[in-house]
Order: structure tokens, then sequence, then C-alpha cells
């Protein structure tokens, strides 16, 4: 590293000896007759294309600086990340509701708190400069999706298995939110306990993507702090908002208006 570089600059040699951890991961699987070598190898290569098309594609939004762009990326990122709270379901909702209900959920939060960052805490200009808007959505949106796709997936499976519990609750007076409570609740906590792992285990078990780059990248340690503690705020108040937007919304498809529990509305 040169004496004016404030970052190591990798090359693609240093990126092929790291790939060597996966050949390792893939050679103990095939030891250890886990079944999951295939699945590493096709893992790592879809990471190494999705990420060298976004590069690309960043490099091109930080270039243009134009809402219209920045939000038509932010618009497929969110559309990609309800495809895959679909797919993390058990039981998925039938209809629409299978794809919507995640992707408008994870639209609400992430939207709402990545807008009030930038227009609160980070305030650059302009403030939806792809430079800022993008990483902090993807930050936020991923966290979302996770809480989202365990929420809806304990709410669905929990009302299968727990059924006559909840129709004798109804049988006895109960409204569709009194007799849905104690799966939703369950469900809420299974949404919120990675967040509120990661938020304890912050600092002292780990040191987070984000803040680690910042200071390979030469900021300041209490500088990338700061920045850290309010991404992770950012990104508690987005996965609580849509983790209860998408298992509230779900308890509401699952039910009707007269209080019947309606588990013919998944597949």
């Amino acid at each position: 590293m040169s004496g004016t570089q404030s970052y190591i600059t990798l090359n693609y040699i240093d990126l092929v000896a790291a790939s060597l951890l996966i050949l390792l991961n893939a050679g103990l699987s095939l030891r250890l007759d886990l079944g999951v070598h295939r699945s590493f190898f096709v893992a790592a290569a879809r990471m190494v294309v999705q990420l060298s098309i976004v590069g690309l594609v960043l490099k091109a939004l930080f270039a243009l600086v134009s809402p219209f762009w920045t939000g038509l990326a932010a618009a497929v990122m969110v559309g990609f990340a309800g495809y895959e709270v679909a797919q993390r379901q058990e039981r998925k909702l039938s209809g629409w509701w299978s794809l919507g209900l995640g992707t408008g959920a994870m639209l609400m939060a992430s939207g709402l708190v990545t807008v009030l960052a930038l227009l609160t805490a980070l305030r650059p200009e302009p403030w939806y400069d792809p430079r800022y808007a993008i990483p902090l959505l993807g930050m936020i949106l991923g966290n979302c999706m996770t809480g989202i796709a365990l929420g809806l997936n304990a709410l669905t499976t929990g009302l299968v298995s727990r059924r006559a519990g909840v129709e004798a609750r109804i049988m006895l007076g109960a409204d569709r939110w009194q007799a849905l409570s104690p799966i939703t609740r369950q469900a809420l906590r299974s949404a919120l306990m990675p967040i509120i792992n990661s938020m304890s285990a912050t600092g002292i078990v780990s040191l987070p993507g984000m803040m680690t780059g910042q200071i390979l990248g030469g900021v300041a340690p209490e500088e990338a702090v700061k920045y850290q503690i309010l991404i992770m705020f950012l990104i508690a108040g987005g996965t609580g908002l849509g983790a209860i937007a998408a298992v509230l919304g779900g308890v509401y498809r699952l039910t009707d208006t007269r209080h019947r529990l309606r588990l013919d509305r998944l597949r």
C-alpha cells in the first residue's frame, strides 16, 4: 500500500485464493456426506455474478444521480426481496397475496426508514443520491426481508398446527384478533429475534460488515462506530415495522369479517 492510499486494493488473484475456502467446504461436504457441495458452488457462482452486475449498475447510477433511476433500482431490489420472502414460506398464501403481502410490507417499512435517514441523519445533496440511498436501502431491506419471511412462516405454520385451539377460542366468543393473538405474538417474536440477537452481539462478538469495511477503507474507528449504530437502529426499525405489517396482514387474510379461520386461503 502506498503512502497516499487509504485502503488496500484487491486483485483477482486475491479473490481466487479466498475462493479456495469454498473448495474446502465442498470437500468437507463430500467427505461427511452432507450433500451441500453443489449448493456451495451454485451459491458462490451466483454471488460472484450478482455482485459483478451490481458493481456495474452502481457505477452507472453514481454517475447519473437521477431520482428516476435511483427509484427504479430501489423498486427492483424490493421486488426481488418480495420474491425471496414468498419462496421461503412452507405454506404460501394463495393468489397474489403470496408475493404482494411481503413485498408491500417491505416497501412500506424499508422505504419509510430509508427516506427518513436520508432526510434527517445523513442529508446528502441531493437527498436521493444513489451513493447513499442504494447501499442504505440494501442493508435495511436485507434484514427486513429475513424478519418478514420468518414472521409469515411462523404465522402460517402455527395456524395450521394449532387450528383446533384457534377455532375453539372463536367458538367461545373471541374475535379473530383475540383468537390468533398467541400465534401472532409468537410469529412476531420469531421475526424480531434475529435483529435483537444481532444488536446484542454487535461490538463484542462480531464487527459488522459495514463498520469493518469503513475501517479497512481508512475511516476513523469512532466515526465507523457512529455510522454502525445509526445503521443498526435503522435496521431494527425497518424490521419491526415490516414484520408487524406483514404478520397482521397475514392474520387479516387468513380470517374473515365473520371471525372465521380461513386456511383455505393457503396453498
